[in-house]
């Protein structure tokens, strides 16, 4: 069996949408997986067991230059990728009128294109992509993200899916050179809404400094690098604090670093839930009463995880609260 998969980003979708290939290698073994997503993402996903082929769709890229010629042939150039192979299934998980289009260009079996065919709560849905597959397979509206695309695929290819979802990925061991351990602070999201206060994150890594911990920052623009500096200049002033910022990094390294830490705190953003994939001890805050479609939920096996909300944001002592009982479950 040769299944495509068209999820194009963003990163906390993509990531949400990893289980499938598990799933689908587990009722097949012997099927052959592509997955079709922006570049930006590829690097992750070439890091899933059971992938046979990642194929870069631009289209972002694309649309800010699409009258040149570069383009025109780029374009031809991934259309005749698509076709080059004839798959069984290719299924749509993104439900967008951009995925369908980019899943009609496939050469499948007939009746064989799958998709959405109805919104679920908080999700992106175009009414267009529904006639753009020969089955629009219909989805409880309240739904976790991860399971959404889940029920989904078990759906469109006939099998039952259980267990915990397994996220299949491969990390490369980083050298250790600190006797601390360590805890990420992901502090950076897309969103201003979704941000946890500076001052907060500050106190925060007192508390964890305190405990022998030692904090590291990502950050991946410029936004995030003057937010980074903020923290740790607050941390600075605490005399036995260790802090890092980490520098701008290609999304398999953060992978790679974010692998190496012992724990995550980190706000709704895809490095959060990066954390999640990676069976990491982790708090996740939410702003907003999202975090039952997102966030990490015991039936998922995620006992050492915990998504906490709060209004406007949540409190620390809430936070602290819920590190230490996650903790606790990691060691268990």
């Amino acid at each position: 069996m040769r299944v495509l998969l068209v999820k194009l980003s963003s990163l906390g979708d993509v990531v949400h949408t990893m289980p499938v290939v598990h799933d689908i290698a587990t009722a097949f073994p012997a099927a052959r997986i592509d997955w079709v997503v922006e570049p930006a993402f590829a690097p992750l996903l070439r890091r899933i067991q059971g992938i046979a082929e990642v194929i870069e769709c631009p289209l972002r890229r694309w649309r800010r230059r699409w009258w040149s010629s570069a383009v025109r042939n780029e374009w031809r150039a991934f259309r005749e990728r698509l076709q080059r192979e004839r798959y069984d299934a290719v299924i749509d998980l993104q439900g967008l009128t951009k995925s369908a289009l980019v899943a009609r260009l496939a050469r499948v079996a007939p009746g064989r294109r799958h998709g959405l065919g109805n919104a679920t709560e908080g999700s992106g849905f175009e009414w267009p992509a529904r006639w753009l597959v020969d089955n629009a397979i219909r989805i409880e509206p309240r739904i976790h993200a991860l399971d959404r695309a889940r029920v989904l695929t078990a759906k469109a290819l006939g099998y039952s899916h259980q267990g915990r979802p397994e996220f299949g990925l491969r990390t490369v061991a980083l050298p250790v050179k600190q006797q601390r351990p360590s805890v990420a602070f992901v502090h950076g999201t897309s969103r201003d809404d979704k941000l946890w206060p500076i001052e907060n994150w500050v106190k925060l890594g007192e508390r964890f400094t305190d405990g022998g911990w030692r904090i590291v920052l990502p950050q991946g623009n410029a936004a995030e690098q003057t937010r980074a500096d903020l923290i740790a200049a607050g941390l600075q002033r605490v005399g036995n604090a260790q802090v890092e910022v980490w520098p701008s990094m290609m999304i398999d390294a953060a992978l790679d670093h974010l692998a190496a830490t012992q724990g995550v705190v980190g706000v709704d953003s895809g490095l959060s839930h990066m954390a999640v994939a990676l069976k990491l001890p982790h708090v996740q805050l939410y702003n907003h009463a999202t975090a039952w479609r997102t966030g990490p939920l015991p039936e998922h096996g995620m006992r050492h995880q915990i998504a906490i909300e709060g209004r406007p944001t949540p409190e620390l002592e809430t936070v602290w609260a819920a590190w230490n009982r996650v903790l606790e479950a990691a060691r268990a």
